[in-house]
């Protein structure tokens, strides 16, 4: 497998990523498979040297993360050999703040992956749908408090 840079980053991935939105719950979509029929795919994928994965919160409503943090806890080996990114901006429920960009959902939303994915970092999260009006200094607000290995001493050009 080839390895790459992620941005700038310094952090290397390799040049295929694995896409989870496939994998979840058929409640959200007919066509996702559940997490047995997920795993030796998966794994196909860790065993070739894939070490990044690509999830968002609203794949499956959070089922998506929640495999994808169990399966590679179990077949992908050191944490920090592995690059797991995100997403935000969908709605997650009903609720008025449980969408969008602002600090709240942001922050939240960083918050419950994290959970979901039983771990303690991510390396990106993006945004799913780019809204037209958002606030730069909001994102780099949200960015700072949990990102690239949770370092302290995060600015803009870290990113």
């Amino acid at each position: 497998m080839d390895y790459v840079n992620l941005g700038t980053t310094g952090v290397k991935v390799s040049r295929l990523c694995l896409g989870m939105m496939t994998y979840g719950s058929k409640q959200w979509r007919e066509w996702v498979l559940d997490e047995e029929a997920s795993k030796p795919l998966i794994r196909r994928a860790i065993d070739a040297g894939i070490n990044f994965f690509d999830t968002a919160d609203v794949y499956s409503l959070g089922v998506s993360e929640e495999i994808t943090g169990r399966v590679l806890k179990e077949f992908g080996g050191a944490r920090e050999n592995l690059v797991i990114a995100t997403k935000v901006f969908n709605p997650m429920s009903d609720g008025p703040n449980d969408r969008g960009l602002s600090r709240k959902h942001i922050i939240d939303s960083i918050d419950k992956s994290l959970k979901r994915l039983f771990t303690r970092f991510i390396a990106s999260i993006r945004i799913l749908r780019l809204k037209r009006l958002w606030r730069h200094s909001t994102m780099w607000s949200a960015r700072a408090r949990r990102f690239i290995w949770e370092h302290r001493r995060c600015t803009p050009g870290n990113f």
